[in-house]
């Protein structure tokens, strides 16, 4: 029997240098812990938030990129999100936030 491993809200979010790497799945029950995490790594100059190790998305994925994005302003620092599995770009098309968040496909 196959057991599903089980991420820590520390090992769904990483910081290294400006590039925040996020793990597993983000959905509402893990979101905002998510959140509160990344709350702690430096906004300044450029940061870009990778979504290649990420499985599952909902749109609690795109409520964090709104968060993160206005963190971004008001820290006078840019931020673009890379990496994006398919469902979360046809999220934010389909909601119709593409132009709000910058987004780079890798």
């Amino acid at each position: 029997m196959a057991e599903s491993l089980q991420l820590n809200t520390a090992e769904r979010i990483t910081e290294l240098a400006n590039k925040w790497h996020i793990f597993g799945d983000v959905l509402v029950d893990n979101a905002n812990l998510i959140l509160n995490h990344s709350a702690t790594f430096k906004m300044s100059g450029e940061i870009e938030v990778d979504f290649s190790a990420v499985d599952n998305v909902d749109t609690s994925a795109l409520s964090l990129m709104l968060e993160w994005q206005r963190r971004a302003v008001a820290a006078s620092c840019k931020i673009k999100f890379t990496n994006l599995p398919a469902n979360l770009s046809s999220l934010a098309d389909l909601y119709g936030i593409q132009d709000f968040i910058p987004l780079s496909f890798h």
